[in-house]
């Protein structure tokens, strides 16, 4: 297997300089660049940089895919929407991390390195695309990635059983099309998540409601709201939303619930679900070769109703298909030969076709494929 290597980092809250981009331009050569974007893939050799650096100077949003199996997802808010004591609750292991600057939270999701060769590939020209909206509803207080990504530790096992769940957010029962980009291309664990979406309110049940809102703006003091309508028509509303928000709820615009149970029990749970899965899985594999047997022995005796209109007639359709010496015409004269054979035990007259059965191998045995089709038939 041929390395490859795929690195795509976006700016969002504010284009790059042209100074950035010629420092990003001293990094990388073939990389693709502009003022929001850096892309660049490997077959050989890696980025000469450290993707965490990069998150810290220059961009709001990373992804990293390798077709040995790792995937990662970077995400970098501004502390004043996304309070750090919070992150820190819920990324607690390797597979979710966070870091912390003067002005930014970053939060980094990883995949390890346990490629299956016959899981689906990811595109990986708009996989980023499909998972940076999520970045807008954590900004907007629905934390919902973030028990995703403490799921992630507890799916890689980095936490003691006994250490009991972080408050659930609702609507874990039903992701938004970002989340469940994440959730895909992170691997979580359905079983997992629908274990611990158990616990989960609906999403009806979220964010404040018209009427109270519009008390708070209300009672904001008239200097604030000037500010932030100054803000938003200059252009320096990017997450004017999330900050009044989180300043209405103090940092939680969506009430979260506690769980009360612990990894162990959520490990637990998902493997009960598991194996309820492959119970019904087996259950109905089961039923669907009774029925195809049922009818597959239906088809046979109507064809063996036909052959005993007149026996002879099938056997000699049996020496003209083998005289053709066609491979094909070999499979349908063992076709017929098994129904001649169910014909003969049907209506007692077994030794009679085994005697004809052992005439024709004798006159057929320079065949060598004709005579591999009837073993491989049980016609012996």
């Amino acid at each position: 297997m041929s390395e490859y290597q795929y690195y795509e980092f976006v700016a969002i809250d504010r284009p790059l300089t042209v100074a950035e981009q010629g420092e990003l331009r001293a990094v990388s050569t073939r990389g693709r660049i502009s003022a929001s974007s850096f892309v660049n893939d490997y077959q050989w050799g890696d980025l000469k940089a450290d993707p965490r650096e990069w998150m810290k100077r220059y961009f709001d949003a990373h992804l990293y895919l390798a077709n040995w199996g790792s995937r990662r997802i970077a995400l970098r808010l501004p502390r004043k929407v996304l309070d750090p004591a919070l992150v820190a609750t819920y990324c607690v292991g390797h597979s979710a991390s966070s870091m912390v600057t003067n002005e930014h939270v970053i939060l980094d999701l990883s995949s390890g390195d346990d490629y299956d060769g016959d899981e689906e590939w990811w595109d990986e020209q708009s996989a980023l695309a499909s998972i940076v909206p999520a970045r807008d509803e954590l900004a907007a207080g629905d934390t919902r990635l973030l028990y995703l990504a403490w799921l992630l530790c507890v799916q890689n096992q980095e936490l003691d059983e006994d250490e009991p769940a972080p408050p659930v957010p609702p609507g874990l029962a039903n992701l938004s099309g970002p989340l469940r980009s994440l959730a895909d291309f992170l691997r979580l664990d359905q079983d997992l998540l629908d274990t611990a979406a158990k616990a989960s309110a609906s999403l009806t049940a979220r964010g404040p409601s018209k009427a109270a809102i519009a008390a708070w703006v209300k009672q904001l003091p008239a200097a604030d709201k000037d500010e932030a309508i100054v803000r938003l028509l200059r252009g320096e509303g990017v997450h004017l939303r999330a900050e009044l928000l989180r300043r209405y709820g103090n940092g939680a615009a969506i009430e979260t619930a506690t769980d009360g149970r612990t990894v162990g029990e959520l490990l637990a749970g998902a493997e009960t679900r598991w194996s309820a899965r492959q119970r019904q899985a087996e259950e109905q594999a089961a039923a669907e070769r009774a029925r195809r047997e049922a009818a597959a022995a239906a088809a046979r005796e109507q064809r063996v109703d036909e052959l005993a209109a007149d026996p002879e007639r099938a056997w000699q359709r049996v020496a003209e298909l083998i005289a053709t010496k066609k491979p094909k015409e070999y499979d349908a004269a063992v076709v017929l030969l098994v129904d001649l054979r169910a014909l003969g035990e049907r209506d007692g007259q077994r030794k009679k076709f085994r005697g004809r059965l052992h005439d024709l191998r004798q006159e057929h045995a320079r065949k060598p494929s004709f005579l591999d089709r009837l073993e491989r038939a049980g016609l012996s």
